[in-house]
């Protein structure tokens, strides 16, 4: 938190808030981050009747596909999209996908340092301004928080048979936090964020 802070998260804001003034937009401030999910899983602590031991399958296939999103913790709302996977290309599309959905307002996505975030290939929107978390600090990122949420509340303990069964999983996974923005503010609303809001 401390080294966020001292990086210039609020000068950041503030920077952000006059650009999006200038445009005669609203800031919009979110955090982004991306996932691989697939086949491989790790079995998980479960409730089960008293004296009954569950029975959980466990497979180690190595094949995965991609969730990009990013969150906005003010009001809990949330862009996600399925790709193949994780490169600058993939990373294009998503921005492009963002920028659209809030094509009336103006976003400062906050992300990690990733080489297909930094790529001199990548062509950002006119309406989105990116701001890079220091390097190694996945817990400064509120969207992390949300791929936990989702790996114990959609994954937990499958073994999928599929990739169309991931993708399928994805999906019912995108569901679950569209509808839920009380559960999303309540994960993502770190203590530096409010305050820079």
């Amino acid at each position: 938190l401390k080294t966020l802070l001292k990086k210039g998260f609020p000068d950041a804001v503030r920077k952000a808030r006059l650009a999006a003034a200038r445009r005669g937009r609203c800031l919009r401030i979110m955090f982004a981050d991306g996932a691989h999910f697939g086949r491989m899983n790790r079995p998980r602590p479960c409730w089960a009747p008293t004296s009954v031991r569950p029975e959980v399958a466990a497979q180690l296939i190595r094949e995965y596909i991609y969730l990009y999103g990013a969150v906005c913790p003010k009001d809990g709302t949330c862009v996600y999209l399925i790709m193949p996977t994780s490169d600058t290309a993939c990373f294009q599309i998503y921005l492009n996908v963002l920028s659209r959905k809030y094509r009336k307002q103006y976003i400062l996505l906050v992300l990690d340092g990733a080489p297909n975030h930094r790529c001199g290939k990548l062509t950002v929107p006119d309406n989105v301004s990116l701001l890079f978390l220091p390097p190694y600090s996945p817990e400064l990122n509120p969207k992390e928080n949300l791929w936990d949420e989702i790996r114990e509340k959609i994954f937990k303990n499958y073994a999928l048979k599929s990739m169309d069964a991931v993708r399928t999983k994805l999906e019912e996974a995108i569901l679950y936090i569209e509808r839920n923005p009380k559960t999303v503010k309540s994960i993502t609303s770190f203590p530096y964020i409010v305050t820079s809001l």
